[in-house]
């Protein structure tokens, strides 16, 4: 498999000071380095990439006092795959003459809050010439006043960093990769509709499109690796526990057909990520084209009703693509959507390149109101976070098998980055998912679908990109927390659906006011029939890589106080922030648009 995060998107780190000499500059050029440096150190000590290396940085040779170095710094930055940078300066600089033109390369200056020469003075006259040329720029500015040899980072300047760094990251790792779409529309989903222009002026990502018969003719002609094949047959059978057939027996299918199912969709599972990243030992064996891939960083199967009809389905693929480990060990998710609902992968991607973390793929399926589980549970009561209702997440295929609930950061539940994970987590993971048969009403060529309960409370945000005619791309937000329900009340809410599929039970903090009153408007207001869940609360983290992309928050349950935007969309009003960002995206419009 050919590694799509060989190329790595740099933080470039520019150092700003006055540049006049003979006394004022050269003051200045100790400490300015020092925070070069010490950001440097920061930024590595808390952020890596998917593959699970440290971030790298790019620091400027010279510090920049005009735009002579500023130009010398660019050259460096260009070489050198700079596409985010963070501004740093303890002074009053020459404001247009320093700053970052790059149109397309997210950017923020840190101006130090100190009395000798203030950096703030700079920070206000950068961040309006950035405004003034519609070039947007995210401002960071610590609260209180350090002392010019204070070389720390203070808390509130700590968090815009990382807020800045994980989403401007993120642009970077989407840029020039591809969506690949395995198929087309599923079942009249819009979702699965690919937009063009929304992948290329948003995200800056090229389309790939593909017809599901290619993995007919992989599998036919042998068009995969033999050798991990049989690898992984032996560990499906050592480590996926087949549940029973929940058939009508007139329905189900033979044993033998059961174990050509499990060959059929092992080769799936190796055939989609072939085709998304390209596999060297195609080339050896004669396929150098089909070796290439297509450069997918995400990609969807359409999978219903055209393939599911007569095939077996995609969902162990799906599942074992976005999971964190498979027969190889531990590796980093590969983000997967089913239905080709290429809005969601889009979604995930999101998630996943904000946190290096597998993503939950889920129908947001139904409501349940203390009064309708009192119903239909002989009188249970819903307490604790699910005391005022609970929201249903069920999808047959792409939930990540990490969100069994079985992987622990100290003592607290978590879904964690690959290489954080032990053996011990893998194992009580795989144990405690079984593969059933799958439904043939829905299924009628069988395969298997992962089925486990996220029996565990943890922090997690769930949200969607939306694409509406006439306004574009909208996301909506989230945060709140999978609950743990009785294990005979969870099994009786969800034999009413569908029990050979993964559940978990999400219940999103509410704020009392507007769609966040109560949980059944979060989920009347929902925009589709699908989302993506992350673990942890990374609202912020969205709306900050949102506003990159110059897609407006629609829905969101975030704190005011920890939305981070550039400082352009104050100037679009500050007592409606949601309009506010609505005005600024369509005035700046898309990224790359």
């Amino acid at each position: 498999m050919n590694n799509i995060y060989e190329w790595k998107p740099k933080i470039g780190i520019r150092p700003i000071l006055d540049g006049r000499r003979r006394g004022i500059r050269e003051s200045l050029e100790a400490k300015t380095m020092k925070m070069a440096h010490s950001l440097v150190d920061f930024l590595k000590e808390h952020i890596h990439y998917p593959d699970g290396e440290t971030v790298e940085c790019v620091i400027a040779d010279t510090t920049i006092g005009g735009v002579a170095e500023a130009n010398k710094c660019e050259e460096k930055f260009k070489k050198n795959n700079v596409t985010l940078t963070i501004s740093v300066t303890p002074s009053w600089a020459y404001g247009s003459e320093t700053i970052d033109m790059d149109p397309a390369r997210p950017k923020a200056i840190w101006g130090f809050n100190g009395t000798e020469r203030p950096g703030s003075v700079y920070l206000a006259a950068a961040l309006a010439a950035h405004n003034q040329l519609g070039i947007p720029a995210f401002g960071i500015y610590g609260e209180e006043v350090q002392d010019v040899d204070d070389h720390s980072i203070p808390v509130d300047v700590q968090k815009k960093l990382l807020l800045f760094a994980r989403a401007g990251l993120a642009v970077g790792m989407m840029k020039d990769k591809s969506y690949l779409a395995m198929g087309t529309v599923s079942m009249g989903i819009l979702g699965s509709h690919v937009q063009t222009d929304f992948f290329q002026k948003y995200l800056g990502m090229r389309n790939e499109f593909i017809d599901m018969t290619e993995f007919i003719r992989r599998i036919e002609q042998g068009i995969y690796d033999k050798n991990e094949f049989e690898k992984a047959r032996k560990w499906v059978a050592e480590n996926c526990a087949q549940g029973e057939d929940k058939n009508n027996p007139k329905n189900q299918r033979s044993e033998e057909q059961k174990q050509s199912d499990w060959n059929f969709v092992i080769k799936m599972t190796l055939i989609a990520r072939d085709l998304m990243r390209g596999n060297p030992l195609l080339k050896e064996m004669g396929y150098e084209e089909e070796a290439e891939g297509h450069h997918a960083l995400i990609a969807g199967f359409q999978g219903q009703r055209q393939w599911t009809d007569h095939f077996p389905n995609g969902d162990f693929m799906e599942a074992i693509l976005n999971s964190s480990f498979d027969w190889n060990g531990l590796r980093p998710p590969i983000v997967f959507a089913t239905e080709n609902d290429n809005l969601n992968a889009v979604s995930m991607m999101f998630g996943h390149l904000l946190t290096n973390t597998p993503q939950l793929f889920a129908d947001v399926r139904s409501y349940w109101s203390p009064e309708a589980v009192q119903r239909v549970c002989d009188g249970y009561q819903l307490q604790g976070l699910a005391k005022t209702g609970i929201i249903h997440l069920k999808n047959s295929g792409s939930a990540a098998i990490d969100f069994a609930g079985e992987m622990y950061s100290g003592k607290d539940p978590a879904i964690k980055s690959y290489w954080e994970i032990t053996e011990k987590e893998i194992s009580n993971t795989l144990a405690d998912i079984t593969w059933y048969p799958a439904n043939t009403e829905y299924f009628r060529g069988g395969g298997f679908s992962s089925q486990f309960y996220t029996d565990v409370e943890m922090p997690v945000t769930m949200f969607r990109v939306n694409l509406v005619d006439g306004l574009g791309p909208v996301l909506q937000i989230a945060e709140g927390y999978t609950v743990c329900l009785p294990n005979e009340i969870s099994k009786t809410l969800d034999d009413r659906t569908d029990p050979t599929w993964p559940t978990t039970w999400f219940v999103p903090n509410l704020t009392g006011k507007g769609v966040f009153k109560d949980v059944y408007n979060v989920m009347n207001h929902w925009g589709s029939n699908h989302a993506s869940i992350s673990y942890g609360h990374i609202g912020a983290d969205l709306i900050t890589l949102a506003s990159m992309l110059r897609i407006p928050v629609n829905m969101h349950n975030v704190s005011s106080d920890n939305i981070f935007r550039p400082s352009a969309w104050n100037a679009f009003g500050t007592a409606n922030l949601e309009f506010a960002d609505y005005q600024a995206c369509s005035n700046f419009g898309p990224l790359y648009g």
